[in-house]
């Protein structure tokens, strides 16, 4: 019910404010369980898709949405919840990903829509990136589910990191056909075959997002991005301290 009314209030007033397009929405199952595997180029994906859908879609979040005390935090965990956002803890070497896949797979077994993020992180330059292997290919394997391609389109542009107000235009949203791995089902502990069911949805999901794909994850593009920014500045430093000098 506080799905269904946060749906009616946000989604409501973002398809009203930002009247996002979308393409492929009959691909989208009236019923029984899928995985919308989507790019992601900005924290308003995970509204912007449930807002164009019939269907209840749920994405998994950090932890740390749900458990910031005082009155901003619980105000903030009862909107990831109506939402339709799992926590996850991401304590300890593998938490994260187990937590994930397991959240997943009783997502998958309640015969709903479970959405996730391949690249595991937000771009940071608009590109796309290569796709982890552990929780989306260990969750439709392990279930049989198929698994639905999905492109955010121009969602990074609305709001740009340092910009407070969001700027209005349209976002696209691109759903292709379902793609099915039952052939592989059960074959969750081979690494050679996560692999492969990743960059196949990775690619389905280029083709329909335009983008530029990088094959390195976009937590070491993130990294080379902020050593490539600390060396700027520290040559800044370094310059002024020679002109104060000279």
């Amino acid at each position: 019910m506080f799905y269904g009314a946060m749906k009616l209030s946000v989604g409501g007033a973002l398809k009203l404010t930002f009247r996002p397009w979308v393409e492929g929405l009959e691909h989208v199952p009236a019923e029984g369980p899928a995985i919308l595997a989507s790019n992601h180029l900005s924290f308003s994906d995970s509204f912007f898709l449930p807002a164009v859908l019939d269907r209840k879609v749920t994405f998994i979040a950090k932890q740390e949405y749900f458990t910031t005390p005082g009155l901003k935090g619980r105000l903030t965990a009862a909107f990831f919840k109506g939402v339709g956002q799992l926590p996850v803890d991401r304590s300890g070497s593998r938490g994260a990903g187990e937590a994930a896949i397991k959240a997943g797979i009783e997502v998958i077994k309640r015969g709903e829509l479970f959405g996730i993020y391949p690249e595991g992180t937000r771009s940071p330059d608009g590109r796309l990136y290569r796709g982890k292997p552990g929780g989306l290919a260990r969750v439709a394997l392990a279930t049989g589910a198929p698994v639905i391609p999905v492109a955010m389109i121009d969602t990074e542009k609305i709001q740009p990191p340092g910009q407070v107000m969001p700027k209005l235009m349209r976002p696209g949203i691109r759903i292709g056909k379902p793609l099915d791995f039952s052939r592989y089902h059960g074959m969750d502990g081979d690494r050679f075959i996560l692999r492969s069911v990743t960059d196949e949805v990775m690619y389905e999901i280029m083709k329909l997002s335009g983008q530029e794909y990088v094959d390195i994850y976009a937590t070491a593009a993130k990294r080379q991005i902020a050593d490539a920014e600390a060396a700027r500045k520290q040559a800044e430093k370094e310059k002024d301290k020679h002109k104060s000098g000279a």
